[in-house]
């Protein structure tokens, strides 16, 4: 219950009436720092003030921002383990946090500590302001605790660049340096004397630049787990011999790895994870300098990975070696499990990579830590089904960006935030702002106000595409012309299909925000593409354009279906080039096993899928691909995590459960399960109205028992139960017979007799545990 009503009041803070642009709150504070030259990088900066309360107060928010990470101590407590947000909400704008800190303050004399790590390069996630500062402003008990220049700073001096190999060209991050002998030890304590430190300079009250409009960060601040064992604790050596020392994480997850140990001076430790060179690049490492005697030192460069890989010089004495695992704060409630493990286990992979893929943005997590939006399109149907409502403020931060970048001359372009990239992936963004992308979120959240923000960027760009003489829409290669990874890619039908969803969501979108006038265009462009796009690609057997040479697309017919251009009559014979040709990657792969659900083939769907996914869920590793295989036997650098492989993860829940919205944010819904071959299926799925959940259960002779949860706050659910076979017809509802065949025998008003067709017998039930049995 205290799960549903987070999620209710979640709903009516964030989609009635939200504000979708950029805030530009009032502030008393400045920014402050240390001078440094123009094109400085890697800077390390530590900020104190001390302060006096006359009393502990019950509340104190505080609104911290900086370019590019902070981490904050009060009175030497740990508050904030890897603030702010890789910038920025827009091209110029920043975000900034917002902590309390009152369960850290007393009566008293007070200290506020923090250190601030400015990158000082763009990346493919990341736009440089060029201006290393901090910006902080708190009310307290009424006073106004402010940056400005009677704040100390000092530049820390343990803090440097390591050597190569460096992290690759997509990262503005660095390698993490620290040298321990020339550490400050206690300076983010309480009592630290830092009288010989410098004032910070001011550089101004905001908005003033480079840093210009502040945005509150839309999404929550991570989880920290604080220091935590490795799995093989009690086997890991007490001495070092010299050489790799595998701490192994319990799965793969986002961490900071941490050493206590005896040592001489000058050692050189390295730590980095298994996936150091994840997707076939660098991306980050740390290099510890030790100092004389007992020390401990926790890098605060995130990585990801099975297991961490310490070098340690022989004879150093290792006292403790731990972890810290930060990630998304957001917790796993969908569930989903069946008869078959296989199906178990891909499930949890997907979560599992989808867990890893959260971080500033919905992300690429190994080489880029980017945004690529066809992966973020798949990545929120994941979200949808498996998390709880922290996770839809990740997917409306990833859609305002999108928008909040958009060019002047309509063109869109991912990843976003982004100060090293500004290339338009066409198809791309087409699937973004298209049926599964934006209009999906309306979907399943009801966030009317998103829609009316992001519309206008909407019709700006559907209308760079233009229509050929032929009825079908012209290729646009954009920046990067780029469909899919692998061979055999039927360009023509994938434009063409992408482009009708993303007409058709537009319609709607325009029917929503008042825009009627809008609709024709849509309606007729729509028109033209079915018409022509059967007419030209259809040649009775399969979907292909004239100019393709090779084999059927299996991409192309499967996204056919998805896109509602291909009729049923053509369903038969596209199931068999489905059941033959195998040329996607798992970023399309999605497309083409969501066509058999929408065939009504779920047996099919299910065979394809476990064909595709048979070597990724046998392995070890508890993440899916960026393709097939690995490294150079996948696709674009071979990583081993990929957030759009987890497209399974949603079409379990969403079609074998059969588990979706009917109207946005889950008014209405339906529970109509294709099981294919499986006997049973247990479902959980988070939805903004509360938890639905489905229990199905077949029995010999094909008898089924399947009881459904409907929410309080829903208001009605159409429930379909499978007709195994045609000779069972009579239905119980909590043990009273309801319908005998066809007939129905109960005046229930809670549970009333919707009709049938040849798979189903359908019921409109209110809210409520029912148990159906059909026999």
């Amino acid at each position: 219950m205290k799960k549903l009503i987070c999620l209710i009041c979640f709903a009516a803070a964030v989609f009635v009436g939200a504000p979708c642009s950029a805030q530009t709150p009032s502030w008393q504070a400045a920014w402050i720092g240390i001078p440094h030259a123009k094109g400085d990088t890697n800077l390390w900066t530590c900020f104190r003030k001390t302060f006096s309360l006359d009393r502990a107060p019950a509340d104190a928010r505080a609104r911290i921002a900086t370019d590019s990470k902070y981490w904050l101590w009060v009175n030497g407590k740990l508050v904030v383990f890897e603030g702010e947000l890789k910038r920025g909400p827009n091209p110029r704008d920043t975000y900034y946090d917002e902590v309390n800190l009152s369960p850290y303050l007393l009566k008293g004399e007070n200290s506020i500590a923090v250190l601030t790590w400015y990158w000082g390069r763009d990346g493919f996630d990341h736009k440089s302001s060029g201006k290393s500062a901090l910006l902080f402003e708190a009310k307290i008990n009424g006073k106004a605790i402010t940056s400005d220049n009677t704040w100390k700073a000092i530049r820390h001096p343990a803090f440097g660049n390591t050597g190569p190999p460096l992290p690759n060209y997509r990262l503005p991050e660095f390698n993490i340096y620290f040298d321990a002998g020339k550490d400050i030890p206690g300076w983010n304590g309480a009592g630290f004397d830092d009288g010989s430190w410098k004032n910070a300079v001011s550089y101004g009250v905001p908005p003033v630049g480079p840093w210009n409009n502040l945005v509150k960060r839309p999404i929550p601040l991570w989880n920290d787990s604080g220091l935590r064992d490795y799995v093989n604790n009690d086997s890991l050596p007490g001495t070092s011999a010299g050489g790799v020392i595998v701490a192994k994480l319990p799965r793969n997850i986002t961490i900071t790895p941490y050493l206590k140990i005896v040592a001489d001076s000058g050692l050189k430790i390295d730590m980095r994870t298994d996936n150091y060179k994840g997707g076939s690049e660098y991306n980050v490492r740390t290099e510890y300098i030790t100092r004389s005697g007992v020390q401990e030192f926790e890098t605060f460069g995130y990585m990801n990975g099975h297991e961490v890989r310490y070098t340690i010089p022989p004879g150093v004495k290792i006292l403790s070696l731990k972890y810290r695992e930060t990630r998304y704060n957001t917790e796993q409630v969908g569930a989903f499990s069946c008869d078959d493990d296989f199906y178990n286990r891909l499930w949890e992979k997907s979560y599992n990579t989808l867990n890893v893929n959260l971080r500033d943005a919905i992300q690429d997590p190994d080489r880029e830590r980017a945004q690529w939006w066809g992966d973020a399109v798949i990545l929120m149907g994941e979200i949808l089904y498996a998390c709880d409502h922290n996770g839809i403020p990740a997917i409306r931060k990833a859609i305002l960006n999108l928008v909040d970048w958009q060019k002047p001359n309509g063109v869109l372009y991912s990843p976003v935030p982004a100060g090293s990239w500004d290339r338009e992936l066409p198809a791309q963004m087409l699937a973004s702002i298209g049926r599964y992308g934006f209009w999906n979120y309306y979907r399943y959240t009801g966030d009317t106000a998103l829609i009316r923000y992001v519309y206008p960027a909407v019709k700006k760009y559907l209308h760079l595409w233009k229509m050929g003489e032929d009825g079908l829409v012209v290729h646009r290669p954009g920046g990067w012309d780029w469909l899919d990874w692998g061979n055999d890619i039927d360009v023509p039908l994938l434009d063409n299909a992408w482009y009708y969803m993303a007409l058709d969501a537009a319609g709607q979108m325009a029917r929503l925000t008042g825009d009627l006038s809008d609709t024709a265009f849509y309606r007729e462009r729509m028109s033209m593409i079915r018409k022509s796009f059967n007419r030209k690609f259809w040649n009775g057997t399969a979907y292909r354009s004239p100019g393709n040479k090779g084999v059927t697309d299996d991409r192309g017919n499967g996204l056919a279906v998805v896109a509602g251009l291909a009729d049923t009559a053509k369903f038969d014979a596209i199931k068999k080039v489905l059941q033959t040709e195998f040329h996607a990657s798992p970023y399309m792969e999605k497309y083409i096993m969501e066509s058999f659900f929408v065939m009504q083939d779920a047996t099919a769907g299910l065979s394809r899928m476990k064909r595709r996914y048979d070597n990724m869920v046998k392995s070890h590793l508890s993440t899916l691909w960026e393709g097939w295989g690995i490294g150079a036997e996948g696709y674009g650098g071979g990583s081993y995590n990929h957030g759009w492989s987890g497209g399974p993860l949603t079409l379990m829940s969403q079609y074998v459960a059969g588990i979706a919205p009917e109207t946005p944010g889950y008014r209405t819904f339906h529970i109509i399960p294709q099981p294919g071959d499986l006997h049973r299926i247990h479902c959980i799925v988070p939805t903004v109205k509360g938890t639905v959940a489905l229990d199905l259960k077949i029995e010999k002779e094909e008898k089924l028992s399947m009881t459904v949860d409907i929410p309080d706050h829903a208001q009605t659910a159409r429930v379909g139960i499978p007709r195994m076979n045609p000779a069972l017809s009579r239905i119980t509802v909590n043990g009273t017979l309801l319908l005998q065949d066809g007939r129905p025998l109960n005046n229930n008003p809670s549970v009333k007799f919707a009709g049938e067709d040849g798979r189903y017998f359908f019921f409109n039930v209110r809210p409520g545990k029912w148990s159906f049995a059909l026999f």
